[in-house]
């Protein structure tokens, strides 16, 4: 193996939570009144904090949020995903190929990843290995949630490689000196590939890229 330790993101990454978490701020949105079209809300929101999201709604709009808006967030979105989440296509698969040390480093909440990845039966290949931008109060686009990670891990930057899906994660990762690999769509291969990932389009694909 190329790396000595693969630095994963969550949402997107490894669940398919994402465009669930982002609906439900396109909801809360409509609640004040500001219409936000999801294709944009991807674009706009995708690895962003979830504090940028609720200043971009509120900019947009002459009512604030509630002030119980982080608890509104949490029991919407956690209520959805205990529903109907899912797993990336392939990355229980890829988690079992690996034989370096794993972690995931998210702005989530602690209690979100573990939440996500316990649903899912995920959680046993990281070993309790969880860091959240909230540990180090700096969110992606910012580089530190990814140094902290891999100080932790025992490891340098540049032994590591990181697996991100949104641009404000790539650019963290460059920031900090990482490797990073973008699992990307067609609608967001360009974004990725500028931001300074190496883009990939399956999970499945993604082992040979790490050797």
């Amino acid at each position: 193996m190329k790396y000595k330790c693969i630095i994963f993101d969550c949402d997107g990454v490894l669940v398919d939570s994402e465009a669930t978490s982002i609906g439900v701020i396109v909801d809360m949105a409509k609640d004040i009144g500001v219409d936000i079209d999801m294709g944009l809300a991807i674009d706009e929101f995708s690895g962003q904090s979830l504090s940028y999201c609720f200043d971009y709604v509120e900019q947009r709009s002459d009512t604030s949020l509630p002030p119980d808006r982080v608890s509104v967030f949490r029991e919407r979105t956690y209520k959805a995903f205990k529903e109907d989440l899912r797993a990336i296509p392939g990355i229980e698969n890829l988690l079992k190929l690996l034989d370096c040390p794993v972690c995931v480093a998210s702005n989530a909440p602690r209690e979100k990843i573990e939440l996500n990845l316990g649903i899912l039966k995920l959680s046993h290949f990281f070993n309790d290995n969880f860091f959240s931008a909230y540990d180090v109060q700096r969110w992606k686009p910012e580089p530190q949630l990814f140094l902290h990670a891999a100080q932790i891990m025992g490891f340098e930057a540049h032994e590591c490689a990181v697996i991100e899906d949104s641009v404000a994660g790539v650019q963290a990762a460059v920031a900090g000196g990482f490797d990073v690999f973008g699992y990307a769509s067609k609608r967001t291969a360009k974004k990725l590939e500028i931001a300074g990932a190496n883009v990939f389009y399956d999970m499945n694909t993604l082992f040979e890229l790490l050797r």
